[in-house]
């Protein structure tokens, strides 16, 4: 029988055949490993390729680059095999791993001790299963073939130096590889490993810093004449890679409260009176909504102080804001002062009166008056509001002569206003919900009409 495969595909039962070149035995079924021609002789099932691909076997030396490292495992991405033809690896086998006692004969406390990615390594095939496994410890002959300095970029040199067994020639950096016997094409590196040997103190403490003790930092740049090369700095950056400079503490300012479709330029308007800003920013979402709070920056303390005492408290299209030092901590934040006074609660106002009307109204009966007009979510007024009124005493009199009195064609309600509290330890939410249960009950109570 004869027809044209890719790998993966079944080609024969187990039972009925026997697994030949090209071809692998899968939970009793034959699968293909090549594309080519599927032929069968004397039971035997094979593959015949135009453009054979090398299958790794135990016992290959692999010649492979280092492409990952983990702290106790690596990968290599194999590239050829030692004293076999030149041929493309199978695509399964084309990534080998290492573990980190399979490097060298030194206690290693990362991978990265060892080798590093970019470098190139002889290896020794240990398994060939779903993972191919390599080893460098067991030979010589195996280890790393050649190096280049992280920093850069130069070719690493075989220098004995205490536990650092390779330098870089350009910028004298020094470190450790598990090299193999013929590293950079000499002969007898191998004895630089020194196999079974402690590390020193300085490589231990070098080590015991774990990621930021092997991180690879840039060196100057000693390609071209020796000089250091000179980086854009955005103008009044604050650190590395640049950036807006942090304000110092007390310049910075959070306002929240504020009303959805309130601008930034009506925003801003109202904050450049009390300084310099050097910073505006109004918090959106992602479809260019207002979320109801930002931060301004003014130039110096004393301005993000004085702005924060005019307007904190300040209405905005019906709603007060709160404005207060952004850097300060959560349990040092201002709370805002409610009027000293005689708190009266005035309901069934018209929509259409503003504060100075109803201020006018309660004028004639006190010394002074502030009004706190109650709104909903969206900054919409509703019919009622609270008025302190000064001096205190006056608060019983005041309520006798305006309750039930005609106000802008609405008889309003006047009272004392009482401080909310819990009533038997429960709020008036629950008092509410409460109610509503036993209502309920006793609506199933009921006896049906006959």
């Amino acid at each position: 029988m004869a027809s044209i495969v890719t790998p993966g595909t079944v080609i024969g039962n187990a039972d009925e055949f026997s697994s030949g070149e090209g071809t692998e035995e899968r939970n009793g079924e034959l699968i293909a490993l090549l594309t080519g021609l599927v032929v069968e002789v004397d039971g035997v099932l094979t593959i015949q390729s135009h453009n054979e691909l090398l299958r790794l076997e135990v016992g290959d030396y692999v010649i492979g680059q280092v492409s990952r490292l983990h702290e106790k495992s690596g990968e290599i991405r194999v590239m050829s095999v030692d004293g076999k033809p030149n041929r493309s690896i199978m695509e399964d086998q084309m990534y080998a791993q290492i573990h980190v006692t399979g490097i060298c004969d030194r206690f290693l406390h990362n991978t990265a001790d060892a080798m590093r990615v970019r470098d190139i390594v002889r290896a020794k095939v240990t398994e060939t299963g779903n993972v191919v496994r390599v080893d460098m410890r067991s030979e010589d002959n195996c280890g790393v073939l050649w190096a280049i300095c992280p920093p850069c970029g130069s070719e690493f040199k075989a220098e004995q130096n205490g536990d650092w067994n390779v330098a870089c020639p350009t910028c004298d950096n020094r470190a450790f590889r598990a090299m193999a016997d013929d590293f950079g094409g000499s002969t007898g590196m191998a004895a630089l490993n020194g196999g079974n040997k402690r590390w020193s103190g300085d490589a231990e403490a070098l080590f015991a810093k774990g990621s930021a003790g092997r991180a690879t930092y840039i060196a100057e740049d000693v390609r071209e004449d020796g000089t250091p090369r000179q980086y854009f700095r955005f103008e009044d950056s604050g650190g590395r890679g640049g950036g807006k400079q942090r304000a110092p503490p007390g310049c910075k300012l959070f306002v929240g409260g504020l009303p959805n479709d309130v601008t930034d330029d009506e925003i801003k308007s109202l904050f450049e009176p009390h300084g310099d800003i050097t910073d505006f920013a109004i918090m959106k979402d992602d479809e260019g909504n207002n979320r109801g709070f930002g931060f301004i920056t003014y130039a110096t303390k004393d301005m993000a102080t004085t702005a924060s005492k005019a307007l904190d408290g300040h209405r905005i299209k019906g709603r007060r804001i709160g404005v207060r030092d952004a850097d300060a901590p959560r349990d040092k934040k201002p709370k805002r002062e409610r009027p000293k006074g005689c708190r009266l609660y005035v309901g069934n106002l018209p929509f259409d009166a503003s504060d100075d009307d109803l201020a006018k109204l309660f004028n004639d009966h006190c010394d002074s008056v502030h009004v706190q007009w109650a709104t909903d979510r969206g900054g919409k007024r509703k019919a009622f509001a609270f008025v302190t009124i000064q001096p205190e005493s006056a608060g019983e009199e005041v309520v006798s002569k305006l309750n039930g009195t005609d106000f802008m064609s609405r008889n309003i309600k006047v009272d004392i206003a009482k401080p909310s509290e819990k009533k038997g330890g429960k709020s008036a939410r629950e008092l509410r919900a409460i109610a509503e249960e036993e209502a309920s009950g006793k609506k199933k109570g009921r006896r049906p009409r006959n």
